[in-house]
């Protein structure tokens, strides 16, 4: 039966066919799902490569760029002179539990140990010492410890003796601006603009990019340094000073007296951290007077420049009498009252004025409130609330009865001489067009006959010490008892010239205070501003004007045609 064999014999075939096919398509099958395997792996590999070479670098790159800022923006004057500045440091940590027995913490005696330290640190405290190291307690024994310092502790062998490092503020510039400028302690600013600007200054994001204020270092450095010289010269206790520009309400320099170092901040450097520029209020005396006669020609009472009230004699307001230092003249007009500074005249022009709108006056000049700056430190005025009687409008109107400081007092002028804007002071360098656009306060033209007589006194009234050749300078002087228990203290003062220049185009407000002042030879023994406070302003401007782009100039004057012919003869 050969048919069926061959059948049988074909049919194998065909199934073996079919099976090596099946085989072969599983095979390639498992090659292709291998290959696409492979192929996924490099893909990922690529990816991963491709992230280690690329992405990770820039996070690394800029997490250690994170790591190398410093750990607090530096602060600049508005020139880029660096005033304060992070590095890193070294303290000298106490700490008991370095011994790993339960023994003493130190190897020597605590006295021995004090003595080394005493050694290396000649300011600090033998006995201090010794009770810190005997208590046990861990404790820092010194911050701002110099590499070199460093190295002579480890030399005295005593591990509770540590010294970690940390993050320190410098202040290149030692005591240059230290009220302006505040502290560092633990990473947080105090008073200054190291506590204004706390958030800006530490925020990891802007570390690196230095904070500019407004001051000009070399004219902080000027006036602070005739600041005092003029306060040794009348062996005054205290002094202020402050430069404002007119315009934008940049303050170029402030200055308190005594200064600090806050490189150094010890208990006695905390005792001078007050601001007697900000945080300080005066009775500002006769710089009131220019303001009151401003406030009367804008409201319409003195309409008429020669205009003349009577001077022989004290005004008598109940029980109080408003008297001049000596006897003027028989009558003055308002240039004449202001060169010299009557309280009589000055008191019955206010008196027209009225207390209502002698009132709203100061209040628009900001004598309301807390002065307006980045300080975190500013004092309130004293102000009388309610209705001002008739005495008390009277005597505001010479410097009495209200306390401002020396800032209010800078806003205030460079709003009288500006053109009549009151803007805020700033300590942040403005960009060209950033200054704010402020609040009229007086008319333009106010403000000019207020300039032509800002002048006059410094030409030929109480300010003359405190006029430069060239510089135009025009200010108004002001010398006040300081109250006291049972009344005012007719034996200490508070000697004040607040200025600008120049006159004809005033560009700048100066201040100069002075606290206590005492009559010496070198002010021919008196006591008022006219004799130690303007001649510090005087010293002052030819020093600062060219740095703040003013030149001297003898053939420019301020125009007091109009006004010359009115003044008379009178005993000053």
């Amino acid at each position: 039966m050969p048919a069926p064999a061959s059948r049988g014999a074909g049919e194998t075939r065909i199934a073996l066919i079919d099976r090596r096919r099946n085989l072969l398509f599983t095979a390639k099958a498992r090659i292709l799902w291998l290959g696409l395997a492979f192929l996924a792996i490099a893909v990922v590999a690529v990816m991963r490569l491709a992230w280690l070479g690329v992405v990770q670098p820039a996070t690394t790159e800029q997490s250690m760029a994170q790591a190398l800022l410093p750990p607090r923006a530096e602060l600049t004057d508005r020139n880029g002179v660096v005033l304060a500045r992070a590095f890193p440091a070294y303290a000298l940590w106490f700490n008991p539990q370095a011994l790993e027995d339960s023994g003493p913490p130190l190897v020597k005696s605590a006295p021995a140990v004090a003595r080394a330290l005493v050694a290396i640190f000649p300011d600090m405290n033998e006995t201090a010492l010794t009770r810190a190291l005997l208590s046990g307690k861990p404790q820092y024994l010194r911050r701002r410890v110099l590499p070199e310092d460093a190295n002579r502790v480890l030399d005295i062998g005593e591990l509770a003796l540590e010294l970690p490092r940390e993050a320190d503020r410098h202040y290149p510039q030692g005591t240059l601006a230290a009220h302006v400028l505040g502290y560092v302690k633990d990473g947080e600013g105090h008073v200054g603009m190291e506590d204004a600007l706390q958030a800006r200054l530490s925020d990891p994001a802007l570390r690196d990019q230095p904070v500019a204020l407004s001051i000009d270092a070399r004219v902080q450095g000027a006036l602070e340094d005739e600041l005092s010289r003029g306060m040794r010269l009348v062996d005054a206790v205290g002094g202020a000073g402050i430069v404002l520009d007119v315009d934008t309400g940049e303050v170029m320099a402030m200055a308190s007296l005594p200064a600090f170092d806050p490189n150094h901040m010890d208990q006695a450097a905390q005792a001078m951290v007050f601001n007697k520029v900000t945080n300080q209020v005066y009775e500002l005396g006769s710089t009131f007077k220019p303001l009151t006669v401003a406030a009367a020609i804008d409201a319409g009472v003195i309409t008429d420049i020669s205009r003349r009230w009577q001077a022989a004699r004290p005004l008598q307001m109940g029980r109080f009498r408003i008297r001049d230092s000596h006897f003027i003249g028989a009558s003055l007009n308002a240039p004449e009252a202001l060169m010299h500074s009557s309280n009589i005249v000055t008191a019955q022009i206010a008196d027209e004025l009225g207390p209502a709108r002698m009132k709203d006056a100061m209040a628009r000049l900001g004598f309301n409130a807390r002065p307006q700056i980045e300080l975190p430190a500013r004092g309130f005025p004293i102000w009388p609330s309610g209705e001002w009687p008739r005495l008390r409008a009277m005597t505001v109107a010479y410097g009495h009865g209200v306390a401002v400081t020396p800032l209010h007092l800078a806003a205030a002028y460079a709003t009288m001489v500006n053109g009549g804007i009151w803007r805020p002071a700033t300590l942040m360098k403005l960009a060209p067009g950033q200054a704010p656009k402020g609040r009229r306060v007086f008319q333009e033209a106010t403000s000019a006959r207020m300039n032509q007589m800002l002048r006059l006194i410094s030409t030929r009234g109480t300010g003359r010490k405190g006029d430069a050749p060239g510089f135009r300078i025009g200010g108004k002087t002001g010398s006040a008892e300081k109250p006291g228990a049972g009344g005012y203290r007719r034996t200490t003062l508070v000697a004040t010239f607040a200025a600008a220049f120049p006159m004809d185009n005033p560009r700048y407000v100066v201040i100069a205070m002075l606290d206590e002042p005492k009559g010496t030879a070198a002010s021919s023994f008196q006591r008022t501003a006219a004799w130690n406070a303007a001649p510090i302003v005087g010293r002052l401007v030819p020093r600062i004007g060219p740095m703040l782009g003013v030149m001297p100039d003898d053939n420019r004057e301020v125009d007091l045609s109009d006004l010359n012919p009115l003044i008379h003869g009178g005993k000053e």
